[in-house]
């Protein structure tokens, strides 16, 4: 998969970092091979992994179980969600941006109701600079700040890259949003 990254993405490691965040409740949307889901199960937060596809979910599970980790594995689809809980951190590495323009803001409504008062979402998704045809939504740190401002604090957008396996690696946003 192009976006695969075994290590915790470096710009989620950063904030974590910055906002002195070491423990707590983390939902991983999307979270395909469940890696960022692993890594910080690793780090010390309780975690639950959640994506679409059931395959994913099964083959992420088994990962989880050989290496010792204790994470929550749900098969959700973010948009009809099923999930009753809420989070400190919700990490989005590459859902939000596949969807169409008339869903955006039922995606924003869904991840409101999954984080806690003062959690964060941190988001990761195409910029507007990247110039492959092929791929998902590419988005502007404007527009970012227009979809998310009714409900979030916006509170940084900066371009980066998505580690994984593309040469050289497509360009990205990382977002700290957080909840109002």
């Amino acid at each position: 998969m192009p976006w695969f990254n075994p290590d915790l993405d470096p710009d989620l490691d950063q904030a974590l970092t910055k906002l002195n965040l070491h423990t707590g409740t983390a939902l991983d949307l999307g979270t395909g091979p469940g890696t960022q889901a692993m890594a910080l199960a690793a780090r010390g937060f309780k975690v639950t992994g959640t994506d679409i596809s059931s395959t994913a979910i099964e083959k992420a599970q088994a990962v989880a179980k050989e290496k010792g980790l204790d994470i929550l594995w749900r098969q959700d689809d973010i948009l009809k969600s099923s999930l009753d809980q809420k989070f400190d951190v919700v990490l989005d590495r590459g859902c939000f941006h596949v969807f169409p323009p008339e869903q955006r803001q039922d995606y924003v409504r869904v991840v409101d109701g999954l984080i806690k008062p003062k959690g964060y979402l941190f988001l990761k998704c195409f910029s507007h600079l990247e110039t492959r045809e092929a791929g998902p939504y590419r988005f502007t740190p404007k527009e970012i700040k227009e979809i998310f401002n009714s409900r979030f604090n916006v509170l940084s957008v900066e371009q980066t890259v998505y580690q994984g396996t593309l040469d050289p690696f497509p360009h990205a946003l990382f977002c700290i949003v957080e909840k109002s």
